[in-house]
């Protein structure tokens, strides 16, 4: 699974240079500011919480239907309400999110695996005015890793 991690971290960080940081997820942007963590910078791109489901193909041989989970955070100071006039700072996060889609969207991530596909999108806000774009893509692998068992 780390090789699909690292490759779709290389590919994140060929398409998008404008990110301020590209990690595994482990739950940074949850942590308080008095637990000792690696800071986070934004506009960010977290990537992780995989989830497969296997099934034996025999002679050590696997399949997994899985999930990853790839989130975009970025800090929202500005004023977006619409008497602000700035209110376009909605639209330029809205396509950064859809530049990451994009970029991962069809993406081989590994020889063992197929395809990425987008299969849930959701948006939200944390506390310290940031905006949070995660969109969960499904893949299959083929793990024969257990056959030199």
């Amino acid at each position: 699974m780390e090789e699909i991690l690292i490759n779709i971290m290389e590919r994140i960080a060929g398409r998008m240079p404008e990110l301020s940081l590209i990690d595994e997820d482990y739950g940074q942007l949850e942590m308080s500011a008095e637990e000792d963590h690696y800071p986070v910078t934004f506009p960010c791109v977290l990537i992780g919480n995989i989830d497969a489901d296997w099934r034996d193909q025999g002679l050590g041989s696997q399949k997994g239907a899985a999930l990853i989970t790839v989130r975009l955070a970025m800090d929202c100071y500005d004023d977006t309400s619409f008497a602000s006039g700035t209110y376009n700072r909605v639209r330029e996060r809205r396509k950064m999110d859809l530049k990451l889609y994009k970029a991962l969207n069809r993406f081989k991530s590994a020889q063992c695996a197929t395809p990425l596909v987008r299969v849930k999108s959701r948006d939200f806000a944390l506390l310290g005015y940031i905006k949070v774009f995660e969109t969960t893509y499904a893949f299959t692998i083929n793990d024969n890793t257990g056959q030199s068992l």
